[in-house]
């Protein structure tokens, strides 16, 4: 058979050409990847980790161990030392800067303040003789004079003056010191602090209200305890509250008359033979 010449470099051309296909076979199959069997060798070499899905439950011994730790007492005896002496301190600091505020606001309005002869040297003001204190529940709103005559009364059984609030709040002091003065001076044309005082209490505390339910006044109770501690030295939660609670604008005597009839006959024996024997 014959054959033409420009046959020969066609073939020529097509055996080149499959020479560089088979050539570059091998590299098209790496760039590719393994194959499916390959991936899945690889799967299966790969190491399971797993990890907790939730916190784990403590069993019942390991729990009575933590809390029998938690109630072991006496384990920081002197952490507890010091910081009971350092509450003590504070306690001594806070007293005595609140008794030089005092004697600079009365200094600064001209007042001599009231001498306190219940408190004692630590401090603490001493309790009552039978442990109830006559309370007088009042409000700057009364009249000036039915303040004054109840200082002089509640002078002789050692009472106490409670007011919720002071006029004008909290951030003005001044108007209550002032108050104050006057409800206590002796002559109530004095000015200066050469005037004479009652020994009266008056203490400004809302929660004595609160405990008490006390929402008109004048009101009248025998309070157990010291009602002029601070708030901080007082729990409000335990604290004893008096046992009746008066109402009306009347005097000493018949005030606690009226708490004697209502059963408090023995809360206010003391006071009321110390007020009879004015």
């Amino acid at each position: 058979m014959r054959r033409s010449a420009s046959s020969t470099p066609e073939r020529l051309l097509c055996a080149g050409a499959v020479a560089a296909l088979c050539a570059a076979s091998p590299a098209l199959a790496a760039q590719s990847g393994p194959s499916t069997s390959d991936s899945q060798l690889l799967a299966s070499d790969r190491p399971t980790i797993s990890g907790p899905t939730g916190i784990p439950e403590p069993s019942q011994p390991m729990r009575r161990r933590a809390f029998e730790a938690m109630r072991q007492k006496g384990r920081f005896s002197q952490i507890e030392a010091r910081a009971r002496e350092d509450r003590e301190n504070a306690r001594l600091r806070m007293a005595a800067e609140h008794d030089a505020m005092q004697a600079r606001l009365y200094e600064a309005l001209g007042l001599a303040a009231p001498i306190d002869t219940k408190k004692s040297k630590d401090g603490h003001a001493a309790p009552s003789a039978k442990n109830w204190v006559p309370m007088l529940f009042a409000s700057s709103s009364m009249p000036l004079q039915t303040l004054r005559n109840y200082a002089a009364q509640l002078e002789t059984v050692g009472g106490v003056i409670a007011f919720r609030g002071v006029p004008g709040g909290l951030t003005k002091i001044g108007p209550m010191a002032k108050l104050t003065a006057q409800i206590l001076r002796v002559d109530p044309g004095c000015e200066g602090p050469a005037c004479t005082m009652r020994n009266v209490q008056i203490v400004v505390d809302p929660i004595l209200f609160r405990q008490h339910g006390v929402a008109q006044v004048p009101a009248f109770a025998m309070v157990p305890g010291d009602p002029t501690l601070p708030y901080c030295e007082r729990d409000e939660e335990v604290a004893p509250r008096a046992s009746h609670l008066v109402f009306g604008d009347a005097a000493l005597s018949g005030l606690m008359d009226e708490y004697a009839r209502l059963g408090g006959k023995e809360e206010v024996r003391d006071a009321a033979s110390r007020l009879s024997r004015r």
